[in-house]
């Protein structure tokens, strides 16, 4: 696992990249890119809920973003919220397959889900996550 400090760095070069890409199409993109930054750096602090927060409104804003899908669906999974991150990473996948943060987000999901059947009460470790393919 990376230290903080090496995906904190990424993470602003993954949201500089993004925001760039999305001032290219309107002022939209741009709330939707300060939204994703702003949500993500929360979850890197552990303010889940703000997190959530401000990443669902991104999602709004730009819903055919794969990568702000695949940060949801770390966030709800550090909430607890197994079902809507698994959600969250089939809607990451099923915008852009070659999002091999999302895939891996998702497959992991899934294998916790079925491991919660099998062991009720498991619960969905927020330790192993993947970021994307931006670093964060």
């Amino acid at each position: 696992m990376l230290g903080r400090t090496t995906v904190g760095r990424r993470c602003r070069v993954a949201g500089t990249l993004l925001l760039a890409g999305l001032l290219s199409t309107g002022c939209g993109s741009l709330r939707a890119a300060e939204l994703y930054n702003s949500g993500s750096r929360a979850l890197d602090r552990g303010e889940v809920a703000q997190a959530i927060a401000q990443l669902e409104e991104a999602v709004l804003v730009r819903p055919g973003v794969s990568e702000i899908h695949n940060h949801l669906g770390l966030a709800y999974a550090a909430a607890g919220r197994s079902q809507e991150a698994l959600q969250a990473f089939d809607r990451a996948v099923a915008l852009d397959c070659s999002n091999r943060a999302a895939r891996q987000n998702q497959a992991a999901a899934r294998a916790r889900a079925e491991s919660r059947a099998a062991v009720p009460g498991a619960a969905l470790g927020a330790g192993q996550r993947e970021r994307g393919r931006d670093g964060r």
